[in-house]
């Protein structure tokens, strides 16, 4: 059993037989009253979202997920399609709504973590940090600090960030897929 203080980012649990993920939780204490958990937790099997205020005396099941090795092969009308790498005749998809900001860093052949829940596929997990190369970027000026040292680069996925002067077109560069920044470059070209 899952106590009110358990839940954090990313937790799945049952509630009323459904699985709920756990998309932020705060904890909260005001004076002279009984601490509170402010979440937003997301139904998976209807994908509707609610905010929810829990108690102490609130206690919920873990649900059980299993967690398999996937391989993103490509995306097709707002859905991704994944296989498993042991056996490419199981493939697996997911909506372009349930994936949320994680489609920003999936190109094909990224091997991510995929949940389930039965038979049901929940979601993936990226790794944390992904090399990605750089399709555009416009030259970098020395002594431009008009932007703090950075620009606008544009990944291989489409996705633009924000990256030091120094970075140029077809450079390979590590991001971090939770705060979605760059981390270094890992190959010049």
């Amino acid at each position: 059993m899952l106590s009110y203080t358990d839940l954090k980012k990313g937790v799945i649990f049952l509630k009323d037989g459904d699985p709920y993920e756990v998309l932020e939780a705060n904890f909260s204490r005001m004076q002279q009253r009984k601490a509170v958990v402010q979440t937003k937790i997301r139904n998976v099997r209807t994908e509707k979202t609610y905010e929810v205020a829990l108690q102490a005396s609130d206690s919920f099941e873990e649900a059980k997920i299993e967690r398999k090795r996937l391989v993103f092969l490509y995306a097709h009308r707002n859905e991704y399609i994944f296989t498993d790498p042991a056996n490419k005749k199981n493939r697996y998809t997911l909506a372009e709504g349930t994936l949320g900001d994680k489609i920003k860093w999936l190109k094909p052949n990224t091997e991510v973590v995929a949940v389930f829940f039965g038979e049901k596929l929940l979601g993936i997990m990226l790794p944390i940090k992904m090399d990605l190369k750089v399709t555009e970027a416009p030259p970098g000026l020395q002594g431009d600090r008009s932007n703090s040292g950075n620009k606008s680069i544009t990944l291989e996925t489409g996705t633009v960030i924000q990256a030091p002067l120094f970075i140029n077109t077809d450079d390979i560069v590590r991001i971090n897929t939770e705060t979605g920044e760059y981390t270094e470059r890992v190959e010049k070209a």
